[in-house]
C-alpha cells in the first residue's frame, strides 16, 4: 500500500511558519534589554537547556560564537555537578525552557543569583518560575505544537531557534561584525577559503613562474608556456618589469595571421598593458576580476611592477575558491 505523507508534512510547515511569524509580537523592550545585556557583557554568554531545549541552546551558542558574541553551551545537569565553575561573574546566562519549570535549570538559578550573574530566560510561559526569577524574560510562546499529539517539541523549538537567530544577528549588526571577521572563525571551511585566501597563497612563483625577456622569439616564448603549463607567459623588459603578456588565446590569433613562429619577436605580438594583480589580493577578488574581464589567467606583480607570480582558473578551482 502506497501512503501519501505530504498532507501532514504541509500542515507541520504551516504550523511552524505561523509560530515563527507570531514571534514578531515578542520583539519588544525585553528583547532590547536582553540584547543590551549581552552586548555589554565583558565575559561570555552561557546558554543552557535540557533535552530538546538543550539541543536548541547548543545551536544558539554556536551561532552567537560564530557571529561575534563569545558564547558556549553548558549542560544544566552537569552544571549541578561541577560545571558551574565554568561560569564567572562577568558572564550572562541565557536559560532555555519551554515550560519554564525544568528542574535541572531551576536547580542552578539560586547559585547564579548568589554570585550576581545576570540571567536571561527564554520560555513559552511568562508566568513560569524561571521567567519570574530572570532579570529579563523573552517569550517564545506558540499556539500549538506541530506534533498531532501535542507532545513532541516541534513548533516551540523552531520558534526558540528563530528567536536565538534574531538575537545573534541583532548583536552582529550592532558590533559591525564583517565578512572578514566571520571568516576568521571559519578558516577551515570553503567560506574561510573564499574570504581569507590570498593570491600569494595559490600563485605559481619562483621557477614555476612563466617569464621571458621581451627580445626572445615567439618560438622561445611558446616553449616557456609549454614548460610551465599555465597557458601564458609574462614578458619583461631589461629592468625586469612587466612589459606584456602572451597567452594561448594570443597564439590562436597569431596563427590566423600566418606569422612566422621562428622569426617573429614576442615583443611585437604580446598584449601590452595587461591586467595584473598584487600578491595580497584576495583570491575571491581575483576570481571576480577574471570573470568580469573574461580572462583565464593573471600575472601577479610587486610594487616595482616585476612579475612575482601567475595563476589561472584551474588554480582557483583547486584552492576551493570556485
Amino acid at each position: 500500500m502506497t501512503l501519501d505523507f505530504r498532507p501532514q508534512a504541509l500542515q507541520v510547515l504551516q504550523i511552524e511558519a505561523t509560530a515563527v511569524t507570531q514571534l514578531a509580537a515578542y520583539i519588544d523592550e525585553s528583547f532590547n534589554s536582553a540584547c543590551q545585556m549581552m552586548f555589554d557583557c565583558t565575559g561570555r554568554v552561557i546558554v543552557i537547556g535540557m533535552g530538546k531545549s538543550g539541543h536548541i541552546a547548543n545551536k544558539i551558542a554556536a551561532t552567537l560564537a560564530s557571529t561575534g558574541t563569545p558564547a558556549f553551551f553548558v549542560h544544566p545537569a552537569e552544571a549541578s555537578h561541577g560545571d558551574l565553575g565554568m561560569i564567572t561573574s562577568d558572564d550572562v546566562v541565557l536559560a532555555i525552557s519551554n515550560s519554564g519549570e525544568t528542574a535541572e535549570v531551576l536547580a542552578i538559578v539560586p547559585v547564579l543569583k548568589r554570585r550576581g550573574i545576570k540571567l536571561i530566560s527564554m520560555t513559552g510561559r511568562p508566568e513560569s518560575t524561571l521567567a519570574t526569577l530572570s532579570n529579563v524574560h523573552l517569550c517564545v510562546r506558540v499556539e500549538q505544537e506541530a506534533c498531532p499529539l501535542g507532545l513532541a517539541p516541534t513548533a516551540s523549538t523552531t520558534a526558540t531557534l528563530a528567536m536565538g537567530d534574531a538575537i545573534a544577528v541583532a548583536l552582529l549588526d550592532v558590533r559591525g561584525f564583517s565578512a572578514d571577521d566571520f571568516a576568521l572563525s571559519h578558516p577551515g571551511g570553503s567560506l574561510g577559503r573564499r574570504l581569507l585566501l590570498r593570491l600569494e597563497d595559490v600563485m605559481h612563483s619562483g621557477e614555476a613562474l612563466p617569464v621571458v625577456h621581451h627580445q626572445v622569439s615567439l618560438k622561445e616564448a611558446l616553449l616557456e608556456i609549454s614548460r610551465k603549463g599555465l597557458g601564458m607567459t609574462a614578458i619583461v623588459d631589461d629592468a625586469g618589469k612587466l612589459a606584456g603578456l602572451f597567452t594561448d588565446g594570443d597564439l590562436r590569433r597569431v596563427l590566423d595571421q600566418q606569422v612566422d613562429l621562428h622569426q617573429a619577436s614576442i615583443a611585437s605580438l604580446m598584449t601590452k598593458n595587461c591586467i595584473t594583480a598584487k600578491p595580497a589580493m584576495l583570491a575571491a577578488e581575483a576570481l571576480q576580476v577574471m570573470e568580469q574581464r573574461k580572462i583565464n589567467g593573471l600575472i601577479v606583480v610587486n610594487e616595482q611592477q616585476q612579475p612575482v607570480g601567475a595563476l589561472n582558473m584551474h588554480d582557483l578551482l583547486k584552492s576551493g575558491v570556485l
